[in-house]
């Protein structure tokens, strides 16, 4: 594949979701609620920065008051308060422009919701909520008892949406259902034994049949089996380098010292091979 564009991390969930009469749907599922077609959404999404893991899936505003940041996870991750809080900032930033916060005058802000949006293979709840003080250190050791109400706190909805899981929500957003559909149908034949790119393919196949977002893979199969296949193969190449790094004791894992280690192994996941397989070879 040659070398890794990571300046702009293009995922088939973001694609999908570019569009503003979608997220308008969809957000309107997952807080169960109606929104008038004429409530305007602006998608603010970052872009333009240097890593691929420093920029946020999706967030946009909703008649600007309110702003929603939207991530999409296959691997739960505990931290993920901690990244949408960075994430904010950099949107507000972008929506304030030019606003001139050290004014005397009181600036209005679009009120912020933070989804995480779980469809990976480990078992998890339907909906749990996870904050960011859970991250806080203790004080106890310097004699200060713990804060029942932190000075800085964000809560984020994780929501499971697997095929199966929060029905309610999918039947309120088609597109967010034909997506799990989708997911599950390439999992479903990558467990029958065929290789990521061959169940890709295939997959697109059966929803062309089955009218499972039919217009969009009409119109971009080829880039939908791209980010596809390069997405979940730069997500088990990424577990695979910090297991190794792991191993030699170097516990950065994705530090610099590994980076032409990285663009090896994505290279032989492009050939087709297994973990066990890269693992071997990494070895010899």
């Amino acid at each position: 594949m040659g070398t890794i564009n990571r300046k702009f991390k293009s995922s088939v969930f973001s694609f999908i979701f570019s569009n503003p009469d979608v997220l308008r749907e969809l957000y309107c599922a997952l807080e169960g609620i109606t929104l008038s077609r004429d409530v305007p959404v602006v998608i603010n999404t970052l872009e333009d920065i240097l890593f691929m893991d420093m920029i946020n899936d999706i967030s946009f505003e909703i008649g600007g008051k309110l702003v929603v940041l939207i991530e999409h996870q296959s691997t739960i991750n505990p931290n993920m308060a901690l990244r949408l809080l960075m994430y904010i900032g950099r949107v507000y930033e972008k929506i304030l422009n030019d606003e001139k916060i050290y004014s005397s005058t009181k600036i209005l802000i679009p009120r912020p919701e933070f989804f995480v949006l779980y469809n990976g293979i480990t078992p998890f709840p339907e909906e749990k909520t996870i904050k960011l003080s859970e991250l806080f250190e203790s004080t106890e050791s310097l004699g200060i008892s713990k804060d029942e109400f932190p000075a800085l706190e964000l809560e984020v909805r994780v929501l499971n949406i697997n095929k199966g899981k929060n029905e309610e929500i999918a039947k309120k957003c088609q597109t967010l259902a034909e997506y799990s559909a989708f997911i599950a149908k390439v999992r479903e034949y990558q467990e029958a034994g065929l290789t990521l790119r061959e169940a890709v393919k295939k997959t697109v196949q059966y929803c062309k049949k089955h009218d499972i977002l039919k217009e969009l893979i009409d119109k971009h199969a080829k880039e939908i089996m791209s980010m596809l296949t390069t997405e979940w193969n730069w997500d088990t190449a990424k577990r695979v380098w910090q297991d190794e790094a792991r191993e030699e004791g170097r516990e950065e894992g994705i530090g610099v010292g590994l980076a032409q280690g990285r663009e090896e192994i994505f290279k032989l996941f492009e050939q087709g091979l297994s973990v066990d397989e890269i693992k071997g070879r990494l070895k010899n």
